[in-house]
């Protein structure tokens, strides 16, 4: 039993957070006014017909969300009830569309009292119209029920004139508008989950790279996590605290799973999982989504003696971490990693490689390994001659899988907050950085030096996030949503 639990643990390793879900209020308005034309016609009344489109709408968004719908609105109590159902169930954002035209001033009651809150405005465009001519009343009520573009048009200027902040307008066919919603509705769940998430920094901003730190109060005011302040010494009491047969089951875990290196120090190798045991727990106690540790931080090496170097742990995977204090880059691959569910990287780009068309990234110090790229154990070649305890203490040495990535810069200007993302090309190879989470990648656009020179321009820094697939349009939506400036090349 013991040991199919433990191939069972072996499995789970690489398994990754689920993908974010959206809950989204739907807000489907009509008009009372021809709610029961239409009585004895073939296809029914005016509210029939709409009640089989709306049926459409929650159906189609129930495949990749929830959601939350009182049914079609007719009066202020019917708006009223809504809202209130929206406010109570927490969603993340509300789709909202007039089902044909329909009297104005719901929507614009809806625009002054809603709480501030993500909003999708859609149009529908229908592929085809089932009538020639509106001789008949079955066809004039049809007539009646297709005008979904003259309420759209009707609720323009209101929100021109309202200007609620998150409010955003799509117009396409059932499938388009839900593409579209997609994207949108992942975005304001992301924004949701910022705003309840608790990012640790343990225990300092990078003394040596003062263009990634991030004001904590802008952070907590126009994005959303609260910044908790760790210490190296609650550090070690969480590491000493770590019992032997933890450590061994975790090494032993790390050690069936992937190669381990002639080189490493077996001594050293505990050393290490220990401290990546610790610095979960301390996370957890913490109460932190997302850790920034300065690795680099001269007091935690010299007090813990090494960089962990398993973070995730086997036993781990709920808290994400990033190296050298960069809250920007945290929230880069926090997000990324919201968005996906997957392993997501942070790298720095090395150098551009003509020869090889591509350019080399990637990062020291701990790094999520758990994704479909290859990884070794081996030594931390940074500090392997250092005079700290566990001087080459191990790490999981990680090469980024090929594929489509998303690549991710998050960073503060002037009180202001940029998101620059772009789309790259990971190619196969095999490791060639020692002990450096790395890859080789090419631009999906443009040339390396065209790519290179768009990011200085913009101005940046160093740090990115870096996933499998495609996510700018949720990026793109979710820099409007939080007011950043976004650059996508």
């Amino acid at each position: 039993m013991q040991d199919a639990f433990h191939k069972q643990r072996i499995s789970q390793m690489g398994v990754n957070m689920d993908r974010i879900k959206a809950k989204v209020g739907i807000l489907l308005i009509a008009t009372e006014r021809f709610r029961r034309l239409g009585a004895d016609t073939e296809d029914g009344t005016y509210e029939q017909r709409k009640l089989i489109e709306a049926e459409e709408y929650v159906q189609n968004m129930n495949s990749f969300c929830d959601t939350v719908y009182t049914g079609q609105i007719y009066s202020r109590a019917d708006l009223e009830y809504a809202m209130n159902a929206f406010y109570n169930e927490k969603v993340d954002c509300v789709f909202a569309l007039f089902l044909s035209w329909a009297e104005d001033f719901l929507w614009i009651r809806f625009l002054r009292d809603m709480f501030p809150i993500p909003i999708l405005f859609a149009c529908k465009t229908r592929t085809g119209i089932s009538f020639q001519n509106t001789f008949e009343e079955n066809d004039f009520v049809e007539f009646l029920s297709a005008g979904g573009l003259v309420g759209s048009l009707e609720a323009s200027g209101s929100i021109q004139r309202i200007q609620r902040p998150m409010l955003r307008t799509i117009i396409g066919t059932l499938p388009e508008l839900m593409k579209k919603s997609k994207s949108f509705f992942l975005a304001a769940a992301v924004r949701s989950k910022l705003r309840t998430s608790n990012f640790g920094l343990l225990a300092s901003y990078n003394e040596v790279m003062w263009s990634t730190y991030m004001d904590p109060y802008q952070i907590f005011t126009k994005i959303g996590p609260e910044l908790r302040f760790l210490s190296v010494a609650s550090l070690m009491k969480e590491i000493e605290a770590v019992k032997e047969e933890e450590v061994n089951d975790n090494c032993s875990l790390l050690m069936e799973r992937y190669e381990l290196l002639d080189d490493v120090d077996m001594d050293k190798l505990g050393a290490s999982v220990r401290a990546s045991l610790g610095l979960e727990k301390l996370a957890r106690k913490a109460g932190v989504n997302m850790l920034v540790l300065n690795d680099v931080d001269t007091v935690l090496l010299t007090e813990v003696g090494l960089r962990p170097g398993f973070l995730p742990t086997p036993d781990g995977g709920d808290i994400s971490v990033v190296p050298e204090g960069d809250l920007g880059g945290g929230l880069a691959v926090y997000i990324l990693k919201l968005l996906s569910g997957r392993c997501v990287s942070f790298i720095e780009p090395f150098h551009i490689d003509l020869e090889q068309e591509c350019f080399i990234a990637g990062h020291a110090g701990p790094n999520d390994y758990t994704g479909e790229g290859k990884v070794k154990i081996g030594r931390d070649v940074r500090f392997a001659k250092s005079g700290y305890k566990y001087a080459g203490a191990p790490f999981a040495w990680y090469v980024i899988p090929p594929g489509v990535k998303t690549m991710l810069h998050i960073s503060e200007c002037n009180g202001r907050y940029k998101m620059v993302c772009t789309l790259v090309e990971a190619l196969p190879t095999n490791h060639f950085i020692t002990s450096y989470s790395h890859g080789k990648f090419r631009p999906l656009k443009g040339t390396l030096q065209e790519l290179f020179d768009q990011l200085i321009k913009i101005g940046v820094t160093q740090h990115y996030g870096i996933v499998e697939g495609d996510y700018t349009a949720e990026l793109e939506n979710l820099a409007g949503l939080l007011e950043f400036d976004f650059y996508r090349i």
